[in-house]
């Protein structure tokens, strides 16, 4: 008989957070400042054998498309890299291969990259696929606790994309939108209604496309 492995999901977000449950998943939310979060993360990790990092990602890699789905036991920084064991690797490999993900390294970001040429930036600088908030604390962790990490991250603002400055309003420390706060830089500046469309377009496919592999992993991560 299998036990499922005592996995801890890190996601920036409420909606990330509830997809990470309904697969099995005990999830941190980051939404509040990094300190706090890697004070969380590394307090629950004590009592886990893996770190995920999972959400939602910006592309960094040109033609990447919203909903694309990266798999990485890599993650770098601005100064440093990390990576599991070759045989988590490979199982990440197969795994990735067999929900029709992608493989490679993802960019562990300290801020929000907005703007096409940081996003062309970082990947000319790093190669890394994609880039998020929680993966440089995810692996950091769990590199100084001896577990492994996987990153699981689907595409929502491509490379191609600039994020309207409305969708840069922070987050509430529970992950949820600051609605208020996202009306009223719409309403100060208007043009980036459409912009802001398009974004919850592409993020609700990156959601959606979630679900899927969110159960699988659950699967990957089951031990005897």
């Amino acid at each position: 008989m299998q036990r499922p492995a005592a996995v801890l999901c890190t996601s920036g977000l409420a909606v990330e957070a509830r997809i990470a449950r309904a697969a099995g998943f005990s999830v941190v939310i980051s939404a509040a400042d990094r300190d706090c979060t890697s004070a969380r993360v590394g307090a629950a990790a004590a009592q886990t054998e893996c770190l995920v990092s999972f959400g939602i990602a910006g592309g960094l890699a040109p033609g990447l498309e919203a909903g694309t789905v990266v798999v990485s036991g890599e993650v770098v920084s601005e100064r440093h890299h990390w990576a599991v064991e070759s045989r988590y690797m490979q199982r990440l490999s197969d795994f990735a291969q067999s929900i029709g993900a992608i493989r490679g390294p993802v960019f562990g970001g300290t801020s929000v990259l907005a703007t096409r040429a940081e996003k062309k930036h970082a990947w000319t600088t790093t190669r890394a696929l994609a880039v998020d908030l929680e993966s440089e604390i995810v692996a950091r962790t769990a590199t100084a606790l001896g577990i492994p990490f996987i990153v699981l991250r689907s595409i929502a603002d491509t490379a191609q994309r600039d994020l309207p400055p409305a969708s840069l309003v922070p987050l509430s420390a529970g992950g949820k939108p600051d609605l208020l706060g996202v009306l009223g830089a719409v309403l100060r500046r208007p043009f980036q209604v459409a912009g802001m469309i398009g974004l919850a377009r592409e993020t609700w496919i990156a959601l959606s496309a979630l679900i899927g592999p969110a159960r699988a992993l659950r699967s990957l991560v089951a031990t005897a």
